[in-house]
């Protein structure tokens, strides 16, 4: 039988979010209904309440969760009744190109529930990501739910679901940075935290912090940044990013750049600031009428590696049991992710913050 759950939904471009009754259906084949215990507030909800994803509103948002299957659909033999799960949005399907190919987390045909979440008036809902989980429960494709250790925190665990994931990702799969490596991370939220901590578990030896805001970076050093460089202070003081972060690493570049901010001039920085066959990684997302411009000769000659990052190149089934137990064995302080914990009617607050620059993430508990 169809439950009727509180959810935060965004009813139009730019307006409030508003915390609304929402209709849960029982989990149809291969679909499964999950008890929300913790969901992160990542930008990426806000893009969608802006209407920067796409125009299908009304959106349930929230994504970046973890919590219980309460039931499950024809089918589905991955996760059980009862499953402490970690929710993501790339379920891949095997089948395509990319999973044939051995790389499925390129996969071009990625699940999502077939069946709508709605409004207590029958108006269908867009899930954000295909998830939907600002909501006490949310119904998700069962190939979106990874089974990880129910020891785990929910407010720590659910934060693999998105932004920590797609920073570590970026470090530890795309920029494979490996024992002895420099790296340099511009931009130092949520996502660019997560590289630094990512960096410094792959074993990096110098890795450098680069935002505008002294807070951000104080944090960073707590994540494992071992320098930083506030690059709005070393302009104004006529000094280049580039030239602060070559001088901290010999005068070469860093070996791996991460750019987890999403702009041209930014990418421009990072370009010029890896070494000579090193490695740029994008993880920050750009707008739709965002334009580079570099000098081809100096993409040939620099050599090395441009590559974007999505979702930290993950495969959930592999990685995320795999960080989740680093996280109980001390060695992972997902913890320090989350700045605070507030009630689902806190999201629209949460979304203030997060666009000033308070918090690494604000969790919603259940």
């Amino acid at each position: 039988m169809a439950q009727q759950v509180r959810g935060v939904v965004a009813r139009g471009k730019g307006e409030p979010v508003s915390v609304e009754t929402i209709t849960v259906p029982d989990p149809g084949p291969g679909e499964a209904v999950v008890k929300v215990q913790a969901c992160g507030v990542c930008h990426t909800d806000l893009h969608y309440r802006e209407g920067g994803i796409n125009d299908e509103f009304p959106f349930l948002l929230g994504h970046e969760a973890a919590g219980v299957v309460e039931s499950v659909g024809e089918g589905v033999t991955e996760v059980a009744p009862g499953d402490f799960v970690v929710l993501n949005w790339r379920a891949v399907c095997g089948q395509c190109r990319a999973c044939r190919r051995g790389r499925p987390w390129y996969c071009f045909d990625t699940h999502n529930a077939k069946q709508r979440m709605t409004l207590a008036d029958g108006t269908e809902l867009s899930p954000a990501l295909g998830i939907g989980a600002f909501a006490e429960k949310t119904l998700v494709h069962a190939g979106q739910c990874t089974k990880v250790d129910p020891a785990a925190s929910p407010a720590a665990a659910g934060l693999l679901g998105c932004g920590v994931m797609a920073g570590l990702g970026a470090a530890i799969n795309t920029g494979a940075v490996t024992r002895g490596d420099s790296v340099a991370v511009i931009g130092c939220g949520g996502v660019g935290g997560a590289a630094l901590m990512g960096s410094r578990l792959a074993g990096a030896s110098r890795i450098i912090a680069v935002d505008v805001d002294d807070s951000k970076l104080e944090t960073a050093r707590r994540l494992g940044a071992t320098h930083t460089v506030n690059s709005r202070t070393v302009a104004a003081d006529g000094g280049d990013v580039v030239e602060a972060i070559r001088e901290l690493t010999g005068g070469n570049g860093a070996d791996v750049v991460i750019e987890a901010v999403g702009r041209p001039e930014t990418y421009r920085q990072a370009f010029y600031a890896r070494d000579l066959a090193g490695t740029v990684v994008l993880v920050g997302v750009p707008t739709p009428e965002m334009q580079l411009e570099l000098p081809l000769l100096d993409v040939f000659g620099r050599g090395g590696a441009l590559t974007s990052s999505w979702y930290g190149d993950c495969l959930p089934s592999r990685d995320f049991p795999m960080l989740v137990d680093l996280y109980l064995q001390g060695r992972l302080d997902l913890d320090a992710f989350v700045s605070e914990t507030i009630a689902l009617d806190g999201v629209e607050e949460a979304f203030e913050k997060m666009h000033r620059g308070e918090v690494l993430r604000s969790v919603v508990l259940f």
